[in-house]
């Protein structure tokens, strides 16, 4: 078996790591993960004929005796997780920890641009922020890293726990907490607690968190905290469609949808401030950061406006969306929204509540994808008449090419799996 410092020194050596048999770039480390469907051990050979300098496998069967390449440890996870960790206490470089029911992705990014403007900074690419993605991205970290922003997800108890003492932040934010994957974490109080875990690992080891002072929930779970606050370093103007807010004393007109975003832009404000980022050099990266990946971006297509949020959706982030839809001055407006996924036995209840405020809204066109969004009519009977609905995005699809959609302002929201994010070729 393979010691974690001698496999240091290796990937010293080849300091690129891939868990993907069909992705090997030359002088690579291949690392044997296993999944429910799937044994990386059985493509080991297959990751070092294709370019891999070494493969770190766990399954004695699959190891080549006189092959040196061939790397043996008790579990391929824990070894890549306990080498990141390594790896990041070897630099030893500040870095900052982002978690939260919503808005976590944007609001790392939107750090990340604000400190940009004067470190070189290293941060999670895309929603790489799970129990692989986390250690993968910190093995990215090199020498001339002056900061990190890595983000953390979680949908059990525990795993932000288990995240954080790979990370070992020196800081930390969590957006905010709500009703996400309950399927998961049991109820809002889980979510808490979780979320809280980076909270507990900073309040251990003398860390510094950046809070919204204006949310109850993350105050009360604050205590014994070196805070640095935010939440009233800023204000919003207008957000018809895109977020125009005053801070630093500076207007600034970001490419956000959504009032929503008002707290992760003033986030990003904040720890800017911390680290000593200039004000307008803040300013500039708050007006310069596009979102992507369905998350609040606004498309033309020629024949309507869509506002496409359809990364994810838990009730809190619809009702969000909703509230900031029927808040925007656009014409024509009409909603195409999906089922919340993950929400267990509140799923129903959750899904009423939707409804309820779709209802209450009274947009002139409202489209409803899912079987829980068609379920709740049973509580809201009255409500139907208002509504059109279709089991899938398959049959949005044929409906949008027998009746045609002009000139209407759209929102698109629902859970990624099903895939509303498609209907921007049709609409």
């Amino acid at each position: 078996m393979i010691q974690i410092d001698e496999l240091y020194t290796l990937f010293l050596q080849h300091p690129q790591v891939t868990t993907d048999s069909r992705d090997c770039p030359a002088g690579s480390l291949f690392f044997a993960l296993k999944g429910e469907s799937f044994d990386g051990n059985a493509y080991a050979k297959q990751a070092l004929d294709s370019g891999c300098s070494y493969a770190v496998v766990d399954n004695p069967d699959v190891v080549d005796p006189i092959d040196k390449r061939f790397l043996l440890v008790d579990d391929v996870l824990t070894t890549l997780q306990q080498l990141a960790n390594y790896h990041r206490r070897q630099l030893n470089i500040p870095i900052i920890g982002v978690t939260g029911t919503n808005g976590k992705t944007t609001t790392k990014e939107l750090i990340s641009t604000v400190l940009s403007k004067k470190y070189n900074v290293l941060y999670t690419q895309g929603n790489f922020n799970n129990h692989i993605g986390v250690p993968k991205t910190l093995l990215r970290l090199n020498r001339q890293h002056e900061i990190a922003v890595i983000e953390m997800g979680a949908n059990h108890p525990g795993e932000i726990k288990t995240l954080v003492n790979i990370v070992e932040p020196n800081y930390g934010i969590i957006t905010n907490v709500g009703k996400a994957h309950l399927l998961g974490f049991g109820s809002f109080e889980g979510v808490i607690k979780t979320k809280g875990e980076l909270y507990d690992f900073l309040r251990e080891h003398d860390g510094t968190v950046f809070i919204n002072e204006n949310n109850p929930h993350l105050m009360g779970i604050a205590d014994g905290l070196q805070l640095v606050s935010y939440g009233n370093n800023g204000e919003l103007i207008d957000c018809s469609p895109y977020l125009h807010l005053r801070v630093k004393g500076m207007d600034v007109q970001t490419n956000l949808i959504g009032a929503y975003n008002l707290d992760n832009a003033l986030a990003a404000a904040c720890i800017g401030q911390f680290f000593e980022v200039a004000d307008e050099d803040i300013c500039a990266a708050l007006s310069e950061y596009t979102p992507t990946n369905n998350r609040s971006q606004l498309v033309k297509t020629g024949k309507n406006t869509l506002i496409v949020d359809a990364y994810n959706a838990n009730p809190t982030s619809m009702k969000a969306a909703l509230d900031n839809f029927h808040r925007m001055n656009m014409p024509n407006k009409m909603i195409i929204i999906g089922d919340m996924r993950e929400l267990g036995d509140a799923s129903h209840e959750e899904h009423v509540k939707i409804l309820q405020l779709v209802y209450k809204y009274s947009f002139p066109l409202v489209w409803l994808v899912g079987k829980e969004l068609r379920g709740a009519t049973t509580d809201i009977p009255d409500y139907s008449s208002s509504f059109i609905f279709f089991a899938d995005v398959e049959e949005v699809k044929m409906a949008l090419e027998k009746i045609g959609i002009k000139d209407r302002t759209i929102l698109i929201k629902g859970s990624n799996s099903l895939k509303l994010y498609t209907l921007t070729d049709v609409l």
